[in-house]
């Protein structure tokens, strides 16, 4: 499976990401230990939720999806709470 995924800041709650990953927990991880350059400030982060997909391209599209503009509009409709 592959992973959309959509974290909170913990310290800065207007602070949002979204992600793909084929490991979640893991990803979640690296995230947590700043190995990330864009999230790293940013620590500790909480998964708000995300979406599980078989296929790697749809997964990706899906990511690109969700950070464009349509796609964060329905983020902050439904995801962002």
């Amino acid at each position: 499976m592959f992973y959309v995924y959509f974290l909170k800041s913990i310290n800065f709650p207007s602070q949002r990401y979204i992600g793909f990953s084929a490991d979640l927990k893991q990803r979640l991880k690296d995230h947590n230990a700043g190995l990330s350059r864009h999230t790293a400030k940013y620590t500790p982060w909480e998964l708000v939720t995300y979406i599980a997909l078989s296929d790697e391209q749809s997964a990706k599209e899906f990511e690109k999806y969700m950070k464009g503009g349509s796609g964060q509009a329905f983020a902050n409709k439904r995801f962002w709470k």
